[in-house]
């Protein structure tokens, strides 16, 4: 018989949408000679599975199982996440698999919450070296002083939610009367909001994944250059961006982003596939510096996403390198 790939999506973020695409996306990728393959829906309202036949059922949370369109009973031996936010790229959703006992695609508990926490992973990471913007946290309910603010990161500077992703809530604040409706704005998106000075230069993104047959695996590098202001959820998701795969850097530069991009991924204790972004800079003497922005766990994973142009790019195959991915957990985890 073959195994059973739950694709779960969904989440109870702004992101809830996106996942989907996501999700369709990764579906059909995922080679159904091998695997029977559900995506299942999270949200508050419920968890449903999406049959075949186009109805949904419902998904008992007690053992993450559901009846299949003749009233069988399906237990997933594998979840592939792909929620963008809460409750899949926190952690939240991982420590539920492991007390069920069920493989997943991403990294464990304590790296999800890690790299969803923007302060806390720029914070561990700048202790191994790696340059981050300068940044301040504000908590909900914290008194702010915008003028302290501004005086420690700067103007022009990003106001953006702590937690979360495709710049939902993030503004690009360029005086100081912005600052605090920036900080309300993101507020509306998570309780923590992280301001970060603004880093001039190359904004880039590099995929990487690792499994126990194949060893570490660095992808090409994009580099993005967005048609407005910063990129934004109408640069990501309307087209208001021209994204180059391999990015144009020097090869110097190339192999010491993939350098870090890997060790990075060695740092963390990571699992599957993840994207790290960084900004280029020049240093004073004009050369490339560096800088680390964010770590997506549960990447983007439509046709035209990062990590499957990046794919493309190495030559190969977005159904190969899933399997692959796939095979890891589910042949050692079982």
């Amino acid at each position: 018989m073959k195994k059973v790939i739950a694709i779960v999506a969904g989440g109870d973020s702004s992101e809830h949408d996106v996942s989907l695409r996501s999700a369709a996306g990764i579906d059909s990728w995922i080679d159904k000679d091998k695997y029977d393959v559900y995506i299942v829906e999270v949200s508050r309202q419920g968890w449903v599975a999406h049959l075949p036949n186009g109805k949904k059922s419902t998904v008992y949370r007690h053992n993450f199982s559901f009846k299949d369109e003749w009233g069988r009973d399906i237990r997933p031996d594998y979840a592939y996440i792909t929620i963008h936010g809460t409750p899949g790229e926190d952690g939240i959703l991982q420590g539920y698999f492991d007390l069920l006992n069920i493989p997943y695609s991403t990294s464990g508990v304590l790296v999800e919450a890690m790299t969803f926490n923007k302060f806390a992973l720029n914070q561990f990471l700048k202790g191994f070296g790696v340059k981050v913007a300068e940044d301040v946290l504000v908590r909900q309910g914290q008194e702010v002083d915008a003028q302290q603010i501004v005086d420690k990161v700067g103007l022009p500077c990003f106001i953006k939610p702590n937690g979360g992703g495709s710049s939902f809530g993030v503004t690009r604040c360029k005086t100081l009367e912005g600052v605090l409706p920036a900080i309300e704005k993101a507020m509306e998106e998570c309780p923590e909001v992280l301001i970060e000075n603004e880093l001039k230069g190359v904004e880039i993104s590099n995929g990487v994944y690792k499994t126990k047959a194949g060893g570490m695996h660095v992808l090409p590098i994009t580099e993005v250059v967005p048609k407005t202001d910063f990129f934004d959820y109408d640069a990501k998701y309307n087209g208001l961006v021209e994204e180059i795969t391999p990015a144009r850097l020097s090869e110097d530069t190339t192999k010491r982003v993939q350098a870090l991009t890997a060790a990075i991924y060695d740092i963390l204790g990571a699992s599957g596939i993840i994207r790290i972004d960084y900004i280029i800079s020049k240093n004073e003497a004009g050369n490339d510096v560096i800088n680390m922005l964010e770590i997506n766990t549960t990447p983007g994973m439509t046709a035209t996403s990062f990590i499957p142009q990046q794919v493309r790019a190495d030559g190969k195959d977005m159904k190969d390198v899933l399997n692959d991915i796939i095979a890891d957990k589910l042949t050692s985890d079982l």
